[in-house]
């Protein structure tokens, strides 16, 4: 379903809105840039021509980011690469900075688009096909709760090498991160997202972790496939400059913090500090006194009896 002007106008006009009850005044306000942001959300959008695996795909990962998602069930008339005006309407209107298009047509079959915006503009946007797809449904195992926290592993060389799987792998870092939190306990890792580059294919798994007695107080980890599992193939992909870039990395300056002087951390992350004294003089150091050490009368050290011996005599 297009988007009309007459919506994309009025979705313009919020920022010249005024107030006028205590409702419509915290919606606004929520809308407002603040300088921590909340969670980010993320719409999941079905394309205009879609198959069961697309749908049940973009179905699976709307169940892996609850609550922090909007599943969009019309189909909609858009494509990413060619017009980005409709995805920048709905990230405005259901304030979402993620994005998952899911789209099937002849030449791209199976096709998922991610991507994420900034100022509610398409900042970066990688294609993938779907070659091999085993959903959640198909894995008959108990699944994590919702809102579950996943545990991120990246393995192979190119997303340490290659700068577009760097970006892509940045991408989605951001996606499936979760809330930020400042501390996990143990019986809190029950989720993990797999993600491996190998010869120009991206394979996503998705585990439970279980928590095995081993006889010690460190419990054993098993893995268990909990879906869904993907076989990607990179197609394209959309990526802004490095100027751009950065200015979305740009923290304000009331949330850099301050530099403290004659403070450094260790790679363990154990505080370490720097004093400045003046140079002491040990030859007036006060020493503890102890009574084993006392002189006693009638004895004499090696120094007195020397001085002793040569003073001069006097005769009387």
């Amino acid at each position: 379903m297009p988007v009309s002007q007459k919506a994309i106008f009025h979705l313009q006009s919020l920022d010249r809105w005024k107030a006028k009850t205590r409702r419509s005044k915290r919606f606004l306000q929520s809308r407002e840039p603040k300088l921590t942001e909340g969670q980010k959300s993320s719409m999941i959008i079905r394309g205009g021509n879609s198959s069961e695996t697309v749908s049940q795909a973009l179905k699976d990962v709307y169940a892996l980011k609850k609550p922090n998602a909007v599943l969009y069930k019309r189909k909609n008339m858009v494509r990413p690469f060619d017009d980005s005006t409709a995805l920048e309407f709905f990230s405005k209107k259901s304030d979402c900075s993620l994005f998952l298009f899911g789209s099937h047509n002849k030449k791209r079959p199976n096709n998922l688009i991610f991507g994420r915006m900034f100022d509610f503009h398409v900042l970066d946007m990688f294609e993938l096909g779907i070659e091999r797809f085993v959903s959640l449904r198909d894995v008959k195992t108990d699944t994590c709760p919702e809102g579950t926290k996943p545990l991120l592993v990246f393995a192979g060389e190119l997303f340490e090498t290659d700068r577009e799987h760097q970006r892509l792998r940045n991408l989605l870092t951001d996606f499936f991160c979760g809330p930020r939190v400042s501390a996990v306990r143990l019986a809190g890792l029950e989720h993990v997202l797999h993600f491996t580059a190998l010869e120009g294919k991206i394979y996503m798994r998705s585990y439970k972790v279980l928590l095995k007695k081993s006889g010690c107080r460190t419990p054993r980890i098993q893995l268990q496939d909990m879906g869904p599992s993907f076989d990607f193939v990179m197609r394209r992909n959309h990526m802004a400059s490095d100027d751009l870039y950065k200015t979305a990395h740009r923290q304000p300056r009331g949330v850099k913090p301050k530099k403290k002087k004659n403070i450094s951390h260790d790679a363990f992350g154990t505080r370490l500090g720097r004093l400045h004294m003046q140079k002491q003089d040990l030859d007036k150091l006060q020493t503890r006194k102890m009574k084993g050490l006392r002189k006693r009368r009638g004895e004499q050290t090696a120094e007195t009896a020397a001085a002793a011996a040569k003073a001069p005599r006097t005769d009387e």
